[in-house]
């Protein structure tokens, strides 16, 4: 019986599945994932903690309690990854899930002119759409990350990373976002995507990258 039960309140669980709007395809969120996990250490906790006579009452309400703490972080991040894709379509930055972290992906050439760290006045508005959901969802951890392409001097590609990554934090800051929340460093070459050896792969090693995670 108290199999069966923890069985069921899984089953119950993981049946919940979305759509992805992308691709179409049927898959189970975040929020499920750790909601059905959460359960299950609730189920058998509450098994473990009942006398006989509560012990079918104690793992449904274990199973009841995990599932809502297991949920909590990637609800929040699947909420806030729905409306950063929906205001980036069409933008040319990438939004990349992660497990309860998100990945937002700026090309180098669609924010900054070759060489220079001042962002291009036509990518800000883009960047704002970025800050209005960082000012939304306040429980929010930005990493800002700044990548080049293997051609230059280490130290000219390094100095030029770190100074990207300043300039979307001063400007994420600027927009009301608090900088306690915002940490920014670069690396230089040092961290390449794709193969240095063709011009569509140094292009997609130019870039900014902003890490996005819940706050512990």
């Amino acid at each position: 019986m108290r199999l069966a039960l923890i069985a069921s309140s899984i089953l119950i669980i993981a049946g919940c599945t979305t759509s992805d709007p992308y691709t179409g395809e049927k898959k189970t969120n975040n929020t499920t994932k750790g909601a059905a996990i959460g359960a299950i250490a609730g189920a058998l906790i509450g098994a473990a903690t009942s006398s006989d006579k509560d012990r079918k009452k104690g793992i449904l309400t274990g199973a009841a309690a995990g599932a809502a703490i297991g949920g909590g972080a990637g609800y929040y991040m699947d909420r806030q990854e729905a409306v950063l894709r929906q205001r980036l379509q069409s933008s040319g930055v990438q939004v990349r899930r992660e497990g309860d972290n998100l990945h937002l992906i700026m090309p180098g050439n669609i924010t900054f002119n070759t060489g220079q760290h001042d962002i291009k006045s036509q990518f800000q508005p883009v960047l704002s759409s970025v800050v209005e959901v960082l000012n939304e969802f306040k429980d929010t951890a930005i990493t800002i990350s700044g990548h080049t392409d293997s051609q230059g001097s280490s130290t000219f590609n390094q100095t030029l990373s770190e100074s990207r990554a300043e300039s979307v934090k001063s400007y994420i800051v600027q927009q009301g976002v608090a900088s306690g929340r915002v940490h920014s460093l670069g690396y230089g070459k040092r961290r390449p995507i794709a193969s240095n050896d063709s011009p569509s792969g140094r292009q997609a090693n130019r870039r900014v990258e902003l890490k996005l995670e819940p706050l512990k």
